[in-house]
């Protein structure tokens, strides 16, 4: 009874906070929903405007005729994109009659006439697209490509690698017979009569030539800016020539299987079992486990380590169930030449990829692949450039710890650099090896050995294939140079431990450290005193 008579006194109330809660909401409602104009919210019919069905059919009126203004804006700006639109195209349509495209470039035999005056347009075309009349606009300075200079007996570069020097002489054939050729023809053009005079005029000659500049855009040509002496002391003459490069032609197109190609990695070791377990875990993951096409032929030198030498191949033998190893013992002294010619001739099997490699080497899949596909029996070889890398505790010194070797196998030149000065990683067929002539087997210990197989390649009609490779890296070690070594061969082993190190910044900070230190010191006095 008690809790009937509460319930009937509080009914009142409930009805009455749901009507209050009712109004509030559609006045909300109504506040929200009002058509705004311009620039100030249109206000609610109140008691003295107009009755609330003429206040929103003047607001809907005002509406539409927003949409109706905004509608014919969006009109006209469709209409100028159009124009535009079609403006571009006819200017499209104009340049491809003018400069036709590159892959239209052929050599029809049907009309011969016709492809030779495509291919002039072209190559005019490759003039006007090259900063030759007028410069173009570049996103930033690092898309500028930068002129190298040249006078007639040397070149001087910009982008010098490890191997080649800020000033050269042009040694490279290419390269020499290139500049030789544009001086010359730079001279022709100066000597060459404008117009029918009997009067003489200057002869121009080589020694005439001041200097030159040029550049090369990979997908337009060279551009050369030649200049001479002039006919006073203060007058010179310039001639601009340019190279454009040609439309892209296509010379074969070819399926690849490399599915039964066998590589045979070839190891030549003494001591170093440590680092034989290193360079294993790398090649049971990468050569067995990801690629499984591969022998691995170890060509020990001397007897001591080599048993556990041998206990680390047996193991990985078992563990990952792998037969494809081949094990010879030497009793002599180390020379990486003959273990790489020995364990070569010694491959009984049909034809196979050679890979010579060295116990601190680090390999991926990917790169076995490269060196299938780099070569070719009687016609390539393939001389990959590796990354090698600085020494760790210069590189991660201000780090807590060292990172794995996985994490530090990373391409930057605060890491390390590209070995263009070693030839020792090399893949070829057994069959051109054994023809080139193989290792000169009187060089003995380090060095030296590489550089002359290569040049023999360089010699034969092989083509040898050279680039850097993302996939091999050199781990850094602590380099000996002996003192048996002959006074070239130390000097190499000396300027190849020097490259090693660090970087040219981080071998400074290293010098520096001293004054560093110092400065640090005084900064943390003077905050003090402040």
């Amino acid at each position: 009874m008690m809790l009937r008579r509460g319930f009937i006194v509080f009914l009142p109330r409930l009805v009455g906070l749901l009507v209050v809660a009712c109004c509030s909401m559609s006045i909300v409602y109504m506040l929200a929903c009002t058509p705004k104009g311009d620039n100030q919210q249109l206000a609610l019919p109140r008691v003295h405007s107009p009755t609330v069905k003429e206040g929103y059919e003047a607001v809907l009126q005002e509406r539409e005729e927003q949409h109706r203004n905004y509608i014919v804006s969006l009109k006209k700006q469709i209409a100028q994109l159009k124009a535009e639109l079609q403006g571009r195209t006819e200017q499209f349509k104009k340049m491809q009659s003018q400069y036709p495209d590159p892959l239209d470039v052929w050599l029809d035999q049907s009309n011969p006439e016709k492809a030779q005056a495509n291919l002039l347009a072209f190559l005019r075309s490759q003039v006007d697209k090259a900063e030759v009349h007028s410069g173009v606009k570049l996103s930033t300075e690092y898309a500028a490509v930068p002129f190298e200079s040249f006078t007639l007996q040397k070149v001087y570069q910009l982008e010098t690698g490890l191997t080649r020097h800020p000033e050269e002489k042009p040694v490279r054939k290419d390269k020499r017979d290139e500049l030789i050729e544009v001086i010359e023809l730079g001279l022709g053009s100066l000597n060459k009569p404008e117009g029918v005079s009997n009067a003489k005029h200057r002869v121009y000659t080589a020694s005439d030539f001041v200097e030159g500049i040029y550049r090369t855009e990979k997908n337009k040509g060279t551009l050369y800016e030649l200049t001479f002496k002039g006919d006073t002391k203060h007058q010179f003459k310039k001639i601009v020539l340019f190279r454009p490069f040609g439309p892209v032609m296509k010379v074969k197109s070819e399926n690849v299987d490399m599915a039964d190609t066998l590589i045979n990695i070839i190891v030549p070791l003494a001591k170093r079992a440590s680092k034989f377990r290193q360079f294993m875990q790398n090649f049971r993951e990468m050569g067995i486990q990801q690629d499984g096409r591969i022998h691995l032929t170890v060509v020990y030198f001397g007897k001591e380590q080599m048993n556990e030498v041998k206990s680390i191949l047996e193991n990985t033998s078992r563990s990952a169930n792998f037969k494809n190893f081949t094990f010879i013992q030497l009793n002599e002294d180390f020379s990486r030449g003959k273990g790489l010619d020995i364990g070569a001739r010694f491959w009984k099997g049909n034809n196979v990829v050679l890979f010579f490699c060295d116990v601190d080497i680090y390999f991926t899949a990917e790169f076995l692949n490269s060196c299938r596909l780099n070569t070719q029996p009687g016609k390539k070889v393939f001389y990959p450039v590796l990354f090698s890398q600085y020494n760790p505790s210069i590189i991660y010194g201000h780090h807590d710890s060292i990172p794995s070797l996985e994490q530090q196998l990373i391409i930057k030149k605060e890491t390390g650099f590209w070995r263009d000065f070693g030839f020792g990683m090399t893949c070829q067929y057994r069959s051109d090896f054994i023809n080139i002539g193989g290792f000169d087997l009187d060089i003995k210990g380090w060095g030296g050995e590489d550089v002359h197989l290569y040049r023999k390649y360089l010699h034969s009609n092989l083509i040898v294939i050279r680039t850097p490779v993302r996939g091999l890296f050199h781990l850094w070690h602590e380099k000996q140079c002996l003192d048996e070594l002959t006074p070239e061969q130390y000097k190499m082993c000396m300027q190849s431990k020097a490259m090693n190190e660090a970087s040219h910044g981080q071998l400074g900070m290293l010098v520096f450290k001293q004054e560093i230190e110092t400065h640090l010191h005084r900064q943390k006095l003077s905050s003090k005193k402040t």
